[in-house]
């Protein structure tokens, strides 16, 4: 009765925007997006530093961080 008919605007119209940023915001998160930065794990930053230092060969390197990445995907 106080609303005269203008129902999708003043409240009702940040309540749509509420909503639409937050079902954009979900969906973007869910999926995998190209070029956005993540994040490496720390294990795998250390491993990354102790190959580029020489304290480990690229065999070792490469065996390890196959399992690291399997034991991240699980």
């Amino acid at each position: 009765m106080l609303y005269y008919g203008y129902h999708l605007w003043g409240m009702h119209l940040i309540w749509w925007f509420i909503w639409i940023v937050l079902f954009g915001w979900g969906i973007a998160t869910r999926y995998s997006i190209p070029g956005r930065r993540t994040r490496i794990s720390p294990s795998l930053d250390v491993l990354q530093k102790r190959f580029a230092s020489g304290e480990i060969s690229k065999g070792e390197y490469l065996d390890r961080r196959n399992v690291l990445e399997r034991d991240l995907s699980r």
